[in-house]
């Protein structure tokens, strides 16, 4: 559990529990999983670096959980979710043998789906229990390509990952009743991110961007990375990447054409950002 950090996981005897599955495909998804059975009973405690989405998977249990001041205590049945966002105490026993399924997720991803949707300053909603069935069903899949490891190859994990975290932007986050201080709101992510993708062919400097923005270069870089979770220029190859593969799977232009399209050097600076953050190669893109 090395991933996740300041987390203690503990059965009836001490233990740590067995782990059926453990781990991320190669890529920068940002989402780990980790398939747990604790025998006789589960002790769980953490303020967490990562945002944890916890699935009950075995038969119905009574669950005692505890996050950031509030208490529950009831009978979960198997899909129940609870949601610690990172940073909140939380903590949760069981006096019986049980299943999870631990999804941990990188608050920058979230942050930068936010920033791509144009959603602002999403934050994540803490959560005791509850029913999400389209997350529990991704969250499945991630376990099990983890724990058979990854037959589908780093593509599928990937594009899954993202389709939980955008599961998580649309259906357990709320806007702030306002824009922190130090951070872009939501009006000025939009403007950047219009300019950005009407821009993709062009080089776009980050002092562009920070006079849409209203602000200096120097503390544009600063506030844009705290509210996105990336720096404006990976922010930048994140849109160029999502538009790149995009014509890819559409067809009809040779890669060479796509890669000057979004932006790219050449084919072969395209093809490096591919790898980087999917785990594939350029033209295994649409396997």
């Amino acid at each position: 559990m090395h991933a996740i950090a300041a987390l203690h996981l503990t059965q009836a005897d001490g233990a740590l529990p067995a782990a059926l599955a453990a781990g991320s495909a190669p890529g920068e998804s940002g989402v780990s999983v980790f398939r747990l059975q604790f025998r006789d009973g589960m002790h769980f405690s953490a303020v967490p670096q990562l945002h944890l989405v916890c699935f009950h998977l075995s038969r119905p249990a009574r669950y005692d959980c505890r996050i950031a001041g509030a208490a529950l205590s009831h009978d979960a049945p198997p899909g129940t979710i609870a949601i610690c966002p990172a940073g909140a105490d939380s903590a949760a026993d069981v006096g019986n043998s049980v299943d999870t399924l631990l999804v941990a997720a990188d608050p920058g991803r979230l942050a930068l789906a936010a920033a791509t949707e144009s959603a602002g300053e999403a934050r994540l909603i803490e959560r005791l229990s509850g029913q999400d069935p389209q997350l529990f069903a991704l969250a499945g899949s991630l376990a099990r390509e983890s724990a058979a490891g990854y037959p589908n190859g780093p593509l599928f994990w990937n594009e899954t990952a993202s389709r939980f975290i955008d599961g998580l932007l649309t259906r357990h986050t709320a806007a702030p009743p306002r824009v922190s201080r130090g951070r872009l709101g939501r009006a000025a992510l939009a403007r950047i991110t219009d300019h950005v993708l009407a821009h993709l062919d062009q080089p776009i400097a980050v002092a562009t961007l920070a006079a849409i923005a209203g602000r200096s270069p120097f503390h544009f870089v600063r506030v844009f990375t705290r509210s996105v979770g990336v720096t404006p220029h990976r922010y930048v190859v994140h849109l160029r990447l999502q538009r790149a593969i995009a014509l890819v799977r559409a067809g009809g232009a040779s890669l060479a054409e796509i890669a000057a399209r979004t932006g790219f050097a050449d084919q072969s600076h395209l093809s490096r950002w591919v790898r980087r953050v999917h785990g594939v190669s350029l033209t295994g893109l649409d396997a």
